[in-house]
């Protein structure tokens, strides 16, 4: 299935919305860019590096009811390459007009698809690069494969200004070759890709191509496994969410999907039906930024530090997802709709998977004195989507659970990055994971935007730390402790890291609907497997990533606060999104908060992750805590298919 919008549609033109989240259509998105192109007179060589909707206002979508008229704005960042200036613009798709348009000096926006394409095409043509792979015994450059990497900020007086990507090159025996097998160290081609131009190739001395060639696709297995018998997952009656256009319902949850070329899903309006009312919990939700460190100090493999999404856009690295692959069962897909570099749309199908998922025993209990059991079986709404950018996938999955609880967990898989070494080197910043493949030691940081708004807007993060009790007379077994509760009241308070020795988590409180107990509705924040950087303080990719050094921000809700990096992350030289986000340290006590949850995974490779990583997990989950009067899973039928015996 696709999605389809049902419900009191708009029309505009060709493009239908029935609600002012939902995402831009393809109609939408070429409408946008050609009234841009025809006001502003813009030339061919002008790329189109976003196009998106403009949300609404949070009063606007609250007090939206369905009928109600949609108005509709994009919002568009351009980049001249003639001028290698910036400008952002907003497009009124109802009127056709320009609303505002604005140069942003100092800035270059991520790098674009259309520019890997072309980039590779201008690093193989190139006389220099030519000439050092065949020092190499590489004759046939249509077999490398190139890949353009951010070139960050270090400070370098001939870089300033212009818009530059490393290119790390990789041989292939054959074009089915998994390339990632044999790097061509000690070669980077640097290219402006303003004039898409190589404007140096750097060359820092022989080392041999690694021997075996790491290939694992089926075509490459002479023999698989014969004893895995067939697994199917059926539905006879369908599934038991409702999709309407955008719009989701499940068990008791309301909301809604969205997506972006930069965050990829969006999770939107979030609330929990109970007695009778739909109680919000989450207004927006999505991957904010992320960036991939690595650790090795020598020759050019210090600049890898790669922000995968302010960089290059999860979104526009969407996979199209498929059954019985990515998704298994009674599957919904929706598209997403996105901009090329020429601001034409273009579809990718399938790019959010969901399903429902049977999650074993929500909850049990055996009453030995009278032969009684009553257990009731966990299901849960899955939401996801699958990222390829360059070597490493991403999977983002979103989980809805029966009892309140919502859990992000990420799926990091792919082939690690790798770089050639000199037989019988032991390299000291990575592991050898195949004869003179070298896999560096690095990390993935993941930053998650959380607008909340528990029961409405003011709310209120306190932390939560369990703490012994010192001995005396109130404690002379020397056995009590207890959880310690403190208000976090301003952006810098709430400036924090994880600590598992307290049991340390966060609590999101609205005080103002307190429960049947009189106790404040809550959800907590409560961190997985996490880690923070290992780079100096002085290092670019500190100053650059400034999100990594705390695993809670909290700020009060800006409209425009969306990135934990800020809107151009590519080469800015640091010091943007959180860091400046908080400067003024203001008040987030009884407000309309932002919680922002950094999770950090530490990867030393290993030869197991070679060629091809088997599934990595880390993420979190939001629980709630007082925000029901009970358990609120009570009412969940016994399964059918249960003996009679174990539900009385």
């Amino acid at each position: 299935m696709t999605i389809s919008a049902k419900a009191t549609p708009q029309t505009l033109g060709d493009s239908i919305v029935a609600h002012p989240l939902d995402p831009l259509t393809a109609e939408e998105i070429a409408k946008a860019s050609a009234i841009l192109k025809m006001e502003r007179r813009l030339g061919p060589r002008v790329r189109f590096e976003t196009v998106v909707l403009r949300e609404s206002e949070k009063a606007e979508v609250n007090g939206f009811r369905a009928g109600d008229a949609v108005r509709r704005e994009a919002f568009l960042v351009v980049l001249d390459n003639d001028e290698a200036a910036t400008y952002e613009a907003v497009v009124a798709l109802d009127t056709g007009q320009v609303v505002s348009w604005k140069h942003v000096p100092g800035v270059q926006p991520r790098v674009m698809f259309d520019e890997f394409v072309e980039c590779e095409a201008a690093v193989r043509a190139d006389s220099r690069f030519q000439e050092a792979i065949k020092k190499r015994g590489i004759t046939d450059p249509s077999l490398v494969m190139v890949d353009p990497w951010s070139a960050g900020n270090f400070g370098f007086d001939d870089e300033e200004g212009k818009r530059l990507v490393l290119c790390r090159n990789f041989a292939r025996s054959s074009p089915n070759d998994n390339g990632y097998a044999r790097p061509i160290e000690g070669v980077t081609a640097v290219v402006d890709l303003n004039s898409m131009e190589v404007i140096r190739v750097d060359d820092y001395g022989l080392v041999p191509l690694p021997p075996d060639d790491g290939n694992y696709a089926a075509e490459f297995v002479d023999k698989f496994r014969d004893d895995l018998k067939p697994l199917d997952i059926t539905q006879p009656d369908g599934p038991s969410f409702r999709v309407d256009g955008w719009s989701v319902e499940w068990q008791k949850w309301h909301l809604r999907v969205g997506f972006t070329p930069r965050e990829g899903l969006v999770i939107h309006t979030v609330g929990y039906e109970d007695q009778g009312r739909v109680r919000p919990v989450l207004y927006r939700a999505a991957l904010s930024d992320m960036v991939v460190p690595y650790g090795d100090p020598g020759k050019d493999h210090y600049r890898k530090n790669a922000f995968d999404a302010g960089e290059y856009g999860i979104g526009s690295l969407t996979n199209s997802l498929t059954l019985g692959c990515d998704c298994l069962g009674e599957i919904y897909y929706f598209d997403a709709a996105l901009n090329t570099g020429n601001g034409e749309a273009f579809t990718i199908p399938n790019a959010v998977c969901m399903h429902e998922e049977d999650y074993g025993i929500l909850w049990k209990h055996t009453d030995w004195r009278i032969g009684k059991t009553e257990v009731r079986r966990s299901r849960r709404l899955v939401i996801s989507s699958v990222a390829t950018v360059g070597n490493y996938e991403y999977g983002f999955f979103w989980y809805f659970y029966q009892d309140g609880t919502i859990q992000m967990e990420i799926k990091l898989t792919g082939i690690i990055n790798t770089a050639a070494v000199e037989e019988g080197e032991i390299p000291k910043y990575g592991t050898i994971v195949a004869p003179q493949l070298n896999a560096h030691i690095h990390q993935h940081f993941f930053n998650f935007r959380m607008d909340m708004c528990v029961d409405g807007d003011n709310n209120s993060v306190y932390e939560v730390n369990t703490v012994a009790a010192p001995p005396g007379p109130d404690n002379p077994h020397n056995n009590a402790f207890y959880a310690e509760k403190t208000l976090l009241s301003t952006e810098h308070e709430a400036q924090r890291v994880v600590d598992p020795m307290s049991g340390r988590y966060w609590v999101v409180s609205n005080a103002s609907t307190p429960n049947a107990l009189g106790q404040p509705v809550s959800y907590k924040l409560m961190p997985g497997e996490n880690i923070l950087p290992f780079a100096h303080p002085e290092a670019s990719i500190i100053k650059r990533a400034g999100f990594m050094t705390k695993h809670l921000w909290v700020t009060p809700y800006q409209r425009d606060e969306i990135s934990a990096t800020g809107p151009y992350p590519n080469q800015h030289p640091g010091g943007a999104g959180l860091p400046e986000y908080t400067k003024d340290n203001r008040n987030v006590e009884n407000t309309d908060v932002v919680v922002w949850y950094t999770l950090g995974y530490h990867h030393v490779p290993c030869p197991e992750d070679w060629p091809i990583s088997p599934v990595a997990y880390c993420g979190f989950s939001l629980k709630p805590v007082g925000f029901f009067d009970t358990n609120p899973v009570l009412d969940v039928p016994p399964n059918d298919q249960c003996d009679p015996s174990c539900h009385g």
